[in-house]
This record gives structure tokens, C-alpha cells and sequence, in this order.
């Protein structure tokens, strides 16, 4: 039996020493945490104008790698900031995974009160996604495990889905659920595949001045079907904005189908578990009683 990696503590300490031994010329910048620094990496500023982001986890690890061969390609061709690799780290001070420093990007995490008109953000949401899917994917990496399967059928989380369903019998309209999930299981993106970000959620689009100022973590990006990028229509936009988002994105009903059942399973999954947190539970009803109700 493998022995389980044993992890540091990942902490600014930890992100001084690693600089510290593997890019001295920056070893003199002061390391912050940044709040929240996220689930998948631990992210730290360095200095006034890079940041840090490392692994939390095995599994995690596979993207850094990605991002560094694909986030300058993809630069060129989108029409907002996505963050700059300027180096890549390798394992050392206990750590046991490759990481990243990028360039720092101005802006804030898109809540509500930071966002000066919210039709606009989802059209500017929706160009970018545009853009994203027009880029050149040739080579692209496909869905599989270093994106847990974004791009992919949504048929890899069926069994995950069918559990939540059973647990939570009596509490939502499961029959009602297990249409949409059955629509999307039927359906598949026809087309070429294309890129896609994988998690377009508020803590990865950044606000500047009221408006969408750039996009950040493209871990759970790739090329394949973009409906998994459909998610915000239901967890951040409604009405006229996500009226809005969907019009200026110009995708066929059963990619939608796909969007929709994406955000389903995630809600299903976070509601019938038992490790969600109290605030993540209450978001997670809230979406999926609007994605029953939309249907």
C-alpha cells in the first residue's frame, strides 16, 4: 500500500522559504496570505506584484503544469487579463508538489455590492466565454483527472447524483431533478471540442471599478464541451441578467440542458452531504431550488 503524501503546513513561512531557495532574487519581497486563499491552492501575494499559488493536494497538482504551457497561449487570444506564469517552483522545504508564481491582477472577487450593473457583468461574462471558445485548441488537454472531468459527460458523476437523489427524497422534487439529469445524460456537444474555464464562479472573476476586470484560476480548464461554464447563469445571475448571459453566448438548448445539470449535481451533492459548511449549504439550496424552478 502507497504511504499518503505527507503535506507542511502551507503557510507564508513555508512560500518565503520555497522563494527563498529556488528564486533568491525575490526572497527579499514579504510573502502575505491572501483571504480566502482558496481550496484547490493556497494562494500568497509576493511583493507588490506577483502572487503564489501552491497545491493543497495530490490531486490538485496535475494543473500546475497546464497552466504554466497553456495560460501564455490562451493570453494572446482572449480579450481580458488571465493570469502570467513567471515561474514555476519544484517540490523542496517538505512540500512535495511543483507550484507557481504568476503575475498579480488587480481587482476584487465579484460579490454583489462591488458590481455596478449586473446585466453587463453577465454580457461581459458571456464575451469572455465567447472569446475562450474561439481560441485555438489544438492540443488541448482533454477532460480526465486533472480537471475532475470538467468537459466531459456528465455521466462520470451519475452515481453521485443518484445517491443525493435518494437522500434527499421528501425534501425536493426528485422526479423533477431527475429530469434535468436525464436530459443531460441523453445529450453530448457534437462540435469540435473547445476551451472552456471550468469554474466561472464569483471568487475566480475579478472586479475592477464596477466592471469584470480579469479571470483567475484555470485549473479545472480544457477542451471539450464548455456547458460546465454555464454554472454562474444559476449561481450568481437571474432574470434580466441571466436573460442577458444566456442571449449573448448563442449556445443550443441541450448545451444548456448540460449547464443546468452541471449546476444540479453540484448542488444536489453540497446539500446532501455532510461536510458543507453552514453558509455553503444555504447558497446550495438556494441554487437548486432556482435550477428546479427554471426548468
Amino acid at each position: 500500500m502507497t504511504s499518503p503524501i505527507k503535506m507542511p503546513v502551507i503557510d507564508a513561512d513555508l512560500v518565503h522559504r520555497l522563494v527563498r531557495a529556488q528564486f533568491p532574487h525575490w526572497a527579499h519581497l514579504p510573502v502575505e496570505a491572501i483571504v480566502p486563499g482558496g481550496w484547490d491552492n493556497r494562494t500568497f501575494r509576493l511583493g507588490d506584484m506577483m502572487m503564489v499559488r501552491l497545491p493543497s493536494a495530490a490531486s490538485y497538482a496535475l494543473q500546475v503544469e497546464k497552466e504554466q504551457k497553456w495560460l501564455p497561449k490562451l493570453a494572446r487570444q482572449l480579450p481580458l487579463p488571465i493570469p502570467t506564469p513567471l515561474a514555476e517552483g519544484q517540490p523542496g522545504e517538505g512540500y512535495p508538489f511543483a507550484w507557481s508564481i504568476y503575475d498579480w491582477l488587480p481587482g476584487e472577487p465579484a460579490t454583489r455590492e462591488r458590481i455596478a450593473d449586473l446585466a453587463q457583468f453577465a454580457l461581459d461574462v458571456a464575451g469572455f466565454l465567447n472569446a475562450l471558445r474561439r481560441a485555438d485548441a489544438t492540443g488541448g488537454p482533454l477532460p480526465g483527472q486533472h480537471n475532475f472531468w470538467r468537459g466531459g459527460p456528465v455521466e462520470v458523476y451519475d452515481a453521485e447524483t443518484r445517491q443525493a437523489l435518494l437522500a434527499l427524497a421528501g425534501k425536493i422534487d426528485t422526479d423533477a431533478a431527475a429530469a434535468i439529469w436525464d436530459r443531460a445524460l441523453a445529450s453530448s456537444w457534437k462540435l469540435s471540442p473547445v476551451w472552456f474555464h471550468g469554474d466561472i464562479a464569483w471568487g475566480n472573476l475579478l472586479v475592477a471599478n464596477g466592471r469584470l476586470g480579469a479571470i483567475i484560476d484555470f485549473g479545472t480548464s480544457g477542451v471539450g464541451d464548455p456547458a460546465c461554464d454555464l454554472a454562474i447563469a444559476w449561481t450568481m445571475f437571474s432574470g434580466e441578467s441571466r436573460n442577458a448571459f444566456r442571449d449573448a453566448l448563442n449556445l443550443d438548448d441541450e448545451t444548456w440542458a448540460r449547464g443546468r445539470a452541471w449546476t444540479l449535481w453540484k448542488a444536489l451533492i453540497t446539500v446532501a452531504g455532510h461536510d458543507a459548511n453552514q453558509r455553503e449549504a444555504e447558497k446550495a439550496w438556494r441554487v437548486l431550488e432556482d435550477v428546479l424552478s427554471d426548468a
